[in-house]
């Protein structure tokens, strides 16, 4: 836990009130959190910002509090987040995929989380029925929910785009693209970026096209005609992410990556995966030998780090460690992708 009194106003009165609202409004594992708020909002008032600036950190605050207590509940359950066109009508391929997708992710006990507008977002809501949401921007030329959208809380609108990027990584455990414009385009990097520099957990991107269709086909060869010989990729950036002609293999893709893999957790130095299932002891050394250049040491069994102790973290799952480099992420990609392959 971080050092409350590295954080303070330099007010003796002020910080020790706050560090009696502090102690007032919080437990003792997120006190050092609630210390930092309450001491940033009184700096916002001292540095002197005006009323855009705090109209913009209140709504910001606001949603991203509202978003949080919406999942809260929901944590325990894998998710999968859609996007795609909103202008894809009803008897378009990717429109009836999307809604096949959503109904099969479903049976599979996952949650559909989408954008909550028309096109590939309504077939992911369809599909998804009862098990699904719906973050919904303001817009003004979209401003109600598609139909499919169940109504109360997991209809969550927002005003600000960052604030739903961050709903839809954060609260998410899969990312699938169905083709679309500028929007599509703008998540499917957005993740890419994220995954590549260690600020998203890895995850499953898949790219969904119709049979017969070349939409993504024609991205990936942008992507490796202009994107790779530029260097302004690796080769290994590549997999990140999966592009898939059908259904099903969208739905393997998901499933294949959890197989043994479960979650990450950084902490003390050290990486901790958490295992579905334990991996032998030659399949770590292997993995150990094949990714050498990412760590240093070897992959072993561990128990919970300390943070994961106080939260009762998934403390029933078995777990590896090694030294990552915190650089290579996606080689970690890849490494988990091979763990899944130790089942």
């Amino acid at each position: 836990m971080k050092d409350k009194k590295s954080y303070k106003v330099g007010n003796i009165n002020i910080d020790r009130e706050i560090d009696q609202l502090a102690k007032a409004y919080s437990l003792p594992q997120t006190r050092a959190y609630i210390h930092d708020l309450f001491t940033t909002v009184i700096k916002l008032h001292l540095d002197g910002a005006d009323e855009r600036d705090l109209y913009l950190v209140t709504n910001t605050l606001k949603e991203l509090r509202h978003i949080f207590r919406v999942f809260t509940k929901y944590r325990d359950k894998r998710k999968v987040v859609m996007f795609g066109s909103h202008r894809s009508p009803q008897n378009s391929l990717e429109y009836k995929m999307a809604e096949e997708f959503a109904s099969e992710m479903v049976k599979h006990d996952y949650l559909v989380i989408t954008g909550g507008g028309g096109g590939v977002m309504e077939a992911g809501n369809k599909g998804a029925g009862k098990k699904g949401f719906a973050v919904k921007i303001k817009l003004p030329l979209e401003k109600e929910a598609n139909p499919y959208v169940a109504r109360g809380e997991k209809l969550i609108n927002v005003k600000y785009f960052y604030t739903r990027k961050l709903a839809f990584i954060k609260e998410s455990d899969a990312t699938v693209l169905f083709p679309g414009g500028f929007g599509t385009h703008d998540e499917g990097f957005e993740v890419l970026t994220l995954m590549q520099t260690g600020k998203c957990t890895p995850r499953p991107v898949v790219m969904v096209e119709a049979p017969g269709m070349s939409y993504w086909k024609n991205w990936l060869r942008f992507v490796k005609n202009e994107l790779l010989p530029g260097g302004f990729i690796t080769q290994t950036d590549l997999g990140l992410f999966k592009i898939v002609g059908s259904v099903q293999a969208a739905v393997k893709e998901i499933k294949d990556f959890y197989r043994v893999y479960h979650s990450i957790r950084y902490g003390r130095g050290l990486t901790v995966i958490r295992l579905n299932q334990k991996v032998a002891a030659a399949d770590l050394a292997r993995l150990s030998q094949k990714y050498a250049d990412i760590m240093s040491g070897e992959i072993k069994p561990c128990g919970p780090i300390p943070a994961e102790v106080r939260a009762k973290e998934l403390l029933e799952k078995p777990r590896i460690c090694f030294k990552f480099d915190r650089q290579s992420y996606n080689r970690l990609v890849g490494l988990v992708r091979d763990l899944n392959l130790c089942a």
